[in-house]
Formats: C-alpha cells, sequence, structure tokens
C-alpha cells in the first residue's frame, strides 16, 4: 500500500571541527511490507536536474540509491565497512562508509517514522568525515 508523505532528510558533516549542515523537504511515497520500509522522492536542484532517491530501511540494513545528475548506491551496515561509486558532474568518487549505528522508529499512530545514522565516510581515500543523517517522514492527507 502506498501513502504520500512529507519527507525530510537533515546530514550534518563534520571535518576537522568545521561542521556543515543541510535540510532538503520533498514530498514523497511510502510503502511498507515485510518488515521493509521503502521511501521514494525527487529533489529538484536550483539547476533544475532532478535526482530520484530509494530509500530502503530494513532490520539489519539501509539502502541510499540516488540516480540523476548525481548517482549513487550507498548501503549501510551497523559497524561494518561498505563501499561504492559516487558519481557526481565533477568526476567519480571511491566512497567508504563505516556506519556506527542505525536507529529506525516507526509510529503508527501519527504514521510517521525517523531514522538515524552515524556514520564516517572517506571519498578517494582522503581523511574521513563524520556524517549524522536524520531521515523524518510524516503521512500526509491527501485532499
Amino acid at each position: 500500500m502506498e501513502q504520500q508523505v512529507m519527507v525530510e532528510l537533515q546530514t550534518t558533516i563534520e571535518d576537522n571541527g568545521e561542521k556543515e549542515y543541510n535540510t532538503t523537504k520533498n514530498l514523497g511515497k511510502l510503502f511498507e511490507k515485510n518488515r521493509r520500509t521503502v521511501l521514494m522522492y525527487e529533489e529538484s536542484l536550483d539547476d533544475q536536474s532532478l535526482i530520484k532517491t530509494l530509500i530502503t530501511i530494513q532490520p539489519d540494513k539501509v539502502t541510499i540509491n540516488r540516480s540523476g545528475v548525481v548517482s549513487m548506491n550507498q548501503k549501510f551496515l551497523e559497524k561494518q565497512l561498505t563501499e561504492n561509486i559516487y558519481k557526481h558532474p565533477h568526476g567519480n568518487f571511491n566512497m567508504e562508509t563505516y556506519t556506527h549505528s542505525i536507529k529506525h522508529e516507526i509510529d503508527r499512530t501519527t504514521k510517521s517514522g525517523r531514522l538515524t545514522i552515524h556514520y564516517t565516510v572517506k571519498l578517494n581515500g582522503q581523511n574521513e568525515r563524520k556524517h549524522d543523517l536524520i531521515l523524518t517522514y510524516t503521512k500526509e492527507d491527501v485532499q
């Protein structure tokens, strides 16, 4: 069953004591089946290009698949290192992700959820940077 949701993605990246904050809000779709939550949404960038995002949340892993002007298939497995290629207009980057923790909470009464991931990333073998991702989704009432 598909539900329309408002998806808010907050990321914090810490690099040598400097913090960068980013927040996006997009209307998306939520699917739930067999202990799996899937969120789909599109993000329109300043230059009007689109990035499609598909997030799959399972009890033991999270996958973020982005396609468009930027593409990647990032996997989060708690206490494990994963690798993927981050494709960007400025080039392709090898991305190593170490996931420290994943927490997914669902509130059935408000039909909302919150995903929190703490992880570190190394791009092309450079110094690792700390990342915090907080994804919240709330059911939208369709009029």
